[in-house]
């Protein structure tokens, strides 16, 4: 193993060991944060603890990396990650092996940890390529979508591999290898379906116990790896084979119709929900109107009674304000009046 270079952090997580250029702290930080709770998952899979010891080297560049890998094994020219599992070692870099390459340091530590656990649940021993390979890429949930598409591809072209060219080496050309690499995660899916989990920890037990794959897979199974293929290629036709028929440009104009006729509908529903509030509302007013109209009908009208005062009083309090208006004065036991 060669020495760290200068100006790398170290992390022990016990089991786990990292090693990251200083300026790194904050990308790796993440998988630091991540790597207990991938080892539990990892160990529930197959029923069996895992990673005893790890050690995860992270470089900045995919050049760097290569300068971290043991003397005598080379890191792929592809690669944005490796995993040595006779050593417990793990390499990744922070930066893509190319320029716009899709690369994310969190999937890229699951799938080489997985590795790594594989290798430990086995004992050790052989287990195929495309087994490796396959349970890697399930394991870490790396790009789902991208590798529907791909084996929907291969699917309609007829370029899916036959499993036993991919034992032990996948194809170098990147075309082939994104097939390999999908078809491989894709068999490993079928393999370890919710009915089937049993099955699966019990097929890497007993390659654990030293039996060949092909015979612990026909063990766990029922089925060897031909019949296996079969059965999974008839789930891949069932699955990928029907998305031609929508994808025709006639579906697509059907689809786009019923899209428009939906829309149609959803929007006549909005409308007549809409009147249907207007109507009540419109009623409502009317009630109040009829009952403000019934309610004025009903009372009783208003009469000014003005009731005229008696003659004699009238002229009375007549001759009483006219005498108060004329000064009147007694001289001699006579009232006279002034003028």
């Amino acid at each position: 193993m060669p020495a760290l270079p200068a100006g790398y952090n170290t992390h022990d997580g016990g089991w786990i060991h990292f090693a990251y250029p200083r300026a790194t702290r904050d990308r790796v930080q993440p998988i630091i944060s991540a790597a207990d709770g991938f080892r539990a998952e990892l160990s529930r899979r197959f029923d069996h603890p895992v990673l005893d010891r790890v050690e995860v080297r992270v470089a900045r560049t995919r050049v760097e990396m290569a300068t971290l890998a043991p003397e005598g094994a080379p890191v792929p020219g592809y690669a944005s990650g490796v995993a040595y599992s006779e050593l417990g070692l793990v390499l990744l870099t922070i930066e893509p092996s190319y320029p716009n390459q899709r690369h994310d340091l969190m999937e890229v530590f699951r799938h080489e940890l997985a590795h790594v656990a594989l290798y430990d649940a086995a004992g050790g021993y052989h287990v195929p390529r495309w087994f490796n390979e396959g349970f890697a890429v399930h394991a870490s949930g790396e790009a789902s979508l991208v590798r529907l598409q791909t084996l929907w591809t291969a699917t309609l072209a007829n370029r899916l591999l036959p499993l036993a060219t991919l034992d032990r080496t996948f194809p170098v050309e990147l075309t082939v290898t994104d097939v390999a690499y999908a078809e491989a995660a894709d068999v490993v899916r079928f393999l370890v379906r919710r009915q089937d989990q049993a099955r699966f920890a019990a097929l890497v037990e007993r390659v654990r116990s030293g039996q060949p794959f092909d015979t612990a897979l026909r063990d766990a199974y029922g089925v060897d790896r031909d019949a296996l293929e079969g059965q999974w290629r008839e789930d891949v036709a069932r699955r990928y084979t029907f998305w031609p028929i929508l994808l025709s440009s006639g579906a697509v104009w059907l689809f786009a119709f019923a899209l428009m006729g939906w829309a149609w509908k959803r929007r006549e529903a909005k409308a007549k929900v809409t009147f249907q509030r207007w109507a009540r509302e419109e009623a409502a007013e009317d009630a109040r109107q009829r009952e403000a109209t019934l309610a004025s009908a009903a009372a009783p009208p208003r009469v000014h009674v003005i009731i005229a005062q008696p003659p004699r009083r009238a002229a009375l309090e007549e001759n009483a304000i006219a005498s108060a208006a004329v000064p009147k004065v007694e001289h001699d036991g006579r009232w006279h009046t002034l003028h």
